[in-house]
This record gives C-alpha cells, sequence and structure tokens, in this order.
C-alpha cells in the first residue's frame, strides 16, 4: 500500500547535482549493431537542435486497447536535424598504458567549413609567425588501411550546421558518430562520407526506438522544498521550508544523502526508448504561421518524437540507437492524421472555426467588382447590372 506522506524524493543516483561541463552531450557507451556482409555501415549516433512541443492525432492500433480504433491525442517534440559535417575520422586501438581503448590517430579532411573555425583552432595558422617544424606528418586514408589489423573500432568526427537552422547560431557542436558492424566495414564507410554530410535518415528509421541525451533546463540555487521534495513543516513551526534535522551530534558530519539546498537543473539526463513517429524534411507540415515559440521556423529535417526530452528550445540533443530493452507496443498507431501547429490548441482550435465560417459567409455576399469596360460590354449584351 502506498505510503500517505512521502518525507523526500530525489533520487540518489545523480551526485554531485552540479551543472554541466559541457552543453554538447556524448554518449560514453553505445549499442553493437551487426551489419550483414556486403551491407554498408550506418550511423548509429546523431545530433539535432531542439525545436519545441505540440500534440498530434492519429488512431490507436492497439487491438485490445481500451481504446482501440479510436482517435488519440500524443505529446510529441519536435527535434531540427540539419546534415552532420564529417570532417574527420578517429581510429580506435587497445591501450598500452592503461585498460580499454585509445584514440590511436586522427584523419582530418583537406578543406573543413569556416564555421568549424569557430570551434577548433588547429587548422588555424597565426599571421606574423613561424610554423613549427611538425614533429609528426599528418595521417591519411592510406595509413588507415596499413594499420586496419591492429584497430578496434572506426569513429567519424562530426560537426552540426547550425547556420542553416533559423535561431541565430554560428558555432558548431562537435561529436564522435559511432557506425555500426566491424573494422572493415566501418573503415569502407568512412572513408565514403569523408568531407561530406550525414543525414538523420541515414541513421534512424521511422516507428524506431532511441535514446535521447541532454543538458535539462537550469533553475539556479534552490532549496530543498523544490529541489529534492521535502514535506513543509506546519506552520507553528521555527521554519517551514526546512529539513527538520541534518544530523546527530554524534557523528557530527552532515550525511550526502541529507537533502541540502544548491543547484537544480543544468544537468545532464539521458531518457531511453524514445519512439520516432515521423522523419520530416525541410520542415513541411510542422511549421506554424509565426514559427515556433522561442525557436523560429523549422527549415531542415526533423525528428517528431513520442513524449517530452530533457532541455529547453534551442539546446542540442543527442541520439542513439535504443541500448535497452524495448518497451514493446507504446504509441502504436495506425499514422499521423493531424499534427497541431498552434501553441494554445484549447481555443485556437474554436476560434478557427469561427473565422473560417465568417469567411465563407463573406465570400459568398461578396460581389465581383466589374471594370468600366466590363460594364459597357454587359450593357451592350443587354445584361443586367
Amino acid at each position: 500500500m502506498a505510503k500517505k506522506h512521502k518525507p523526500r524524493s530525489g533520487s540518489l543516483a545523480f551526485y554531485p547535482r552540479k551543472r554541466a561541463l559541457r552543453e554538447t552531450p556524448s554518449f560514453s557507451s553505445t549499442p553493437t549493431v551487426t551489419v550483414a556482409e556486403g551491407e554498408t555501415s550506418k550511423p548509429i549516433t546523431f545530433l539535432g537542435y531542439k525545436v519545441g512541443m505540440t500534440h498530434i492525432l492519429g488512431k490507436d492500433a492497439h487491438e485490445k486497447g481500451a481504446t482501440a480504433g479510436q482517435e488519440v491525442n500524443i505529446p510529441v517534440t519536435v527535434i531540427e536535424t540539419p546534415p552532420l559535417k564529417v570532417f574527420g575520422i578517429r581510429a580506435y586501438a587497445k591501450s598500452d598504458k592503461s585498460y580499454g581503448l585509445a584514440a590511436s590517430f586522427d584523419v582530418l579532411a583537406e578543406k573543413p567549413d569556416k564555421s568549424l573555425l569557430k570551434k577548433i583552432t588547429n587548422f588555424k595558422k597565426k599571421s606574423g609567425k613561424k610554423d613549427k617544424k611538425e614533429t609528426t606528418k599528418a595521417k591519411t586514408l592510406s595509413d588507415l588501411d596499413a594499420a586496419k589489423e591492429k584497430l578496434v573500432s572506426i569513429v567519424l568526427l562530426a560537426h552540426t550546421q547550425p547556420g542553416l537552422c533559423g535561431f541565430g547560431k554560428k558555432r558548431p557542436d562537435i561529436m564522435e558518430v559511432t557506425l555500426s558492424g566491424n573494422v572493415e566495414q566501418q573503415i569502407t564507410y568512412a572513408k565514403e562520407v569523408l568531407g561530406k554530410d550525414v543525414v538523420i535518415g541515414d541513421a534512424f528509421d521511422e516507428l524506431e526506438f532511441i535514446d535521447v541525451k541532454a543538458v535539462d533546463k537550469g533553475k539556479g540555487m534552490q532549496g530543498v522544498v523544490k529541489r529534492f521534495g521535502v514535506k513543509v513543516h506546519r506552520p507553528k513551526a521555527k521554519k517551514r521550508r526546512v529539513v527538520g534535522s541534518i544530523g546527530p551530534w554524534n557523528p557530527s558530519t552532515v550525511m550526502w544523502t541529507v537533502a541540502r539546498p544548491g543547484q537544480m537543473g543544468y544537468q545532464t539526463r539521458t531518457e531511453c526508448n524514445k519512439k520516432i513517429l515521423r522523419l520530416g524534411e525541410n520542415g513541411e507540415g510542422i511549421n506554424p504561421a509565426s514559427g515556433f515559440t522561442k525557436y523560429g521556423v523549422v527549415k531542415n529535417n526533423y525528428v517528431i518524437l513520442a513524449g517530452s526530452i530533457p532541455g529547453p528550445s534551442k539546446r542540442v540533443i543527442a541520439l542513439r540507437k535504443h541500448n535497452r530493452k524495448l518497451p514493446g507496443e507504446k504509441h502504436k498507431i495506425e499514422g499521423i492524421d493531424f499534427i497541431a501547429t498552434r501553441p494554445e490548441t484549447g481555443k485556437n482550435l474554436a476560434t478557427d472555426e469561427k473565422l473560417l465560417h465568417k469567411v465563407e459567409i463573406e465570400k459568398e455576399k461578396k460581389v465581383e467588382k466589374k471594370s468600366v469596360a466590363d460594364e459597357i460590354q454587359a450593357a451592350v449584351k443587354g445584361e443586367k447590372k
């Protein structure tokens, strides 16, 4: 039976609760996806930018569900995914100094984008200063083939192109794009896409479950009631929005498990098994008339995910193939019948219907405007005005 009171809440798995070191998320682990012989490798991870939330309507396809065959309302999140630009290939091998894998070498593209120079300065040459003698030569694709036997995995070095979006960001975000298949298949695919674009359709398909990682909204300095859900004391107490006792006399210390005020939000969080309901192109059928609130107009490819994801609008979102057990028939619909393109749908739907009805009546009553020449021709033919 459930308890009536809940003195505190908040997972102890996330400790310490401090601000994220970097806003661009990265996955520490990815699922191993095998590829059949003769098929090409594919990306497993991707980056996008959160646009906002809306809702869709579709017929419920659960045969044994309470709403089977009926139209259901599903809250969804829109993520704009401009193509990633591959500017390098990174080879991983077993580390000699420590346990695990270590980056062996990188193969970089010859001509990087100008937007990448805002993020990485290694490509730049300082004016007025002589270049230092290079101790190591730049690696090429031939070196990648030569070291094929020693390598364990190949990843792509890619950056986003926020300049293609409409919210004003210029500096790109960089990530390592993990690939499926074995080393040979990864090398073959990496050679093909080096210096080119990779789109979201190369990584994921519709009705597929993926994982999402992002830095959530920052709340700043907050107390224990909002931060951990501590119960507020009765009015007679000396202080109300505090923890009653933070510890005993002995041992004379405050345990790390005790709820304390501090930073809330702007922390990296991962949510698993989000279903892709649609992969769209060029913002077709999703943009409101005035654009999304605090974002603008979607201009590139986009993803519609069922449910909510962490982070505010314009926040960079990392996507990955699902790494856990699938939830079964979650958000199973026959198709998307309607996508809401207005933020406040409750009142606006009623007002839209009234406006449409009013416009139709005005069109019926409207008299066609005729020029003087048309009236003269009508008089000659004997037609009435």
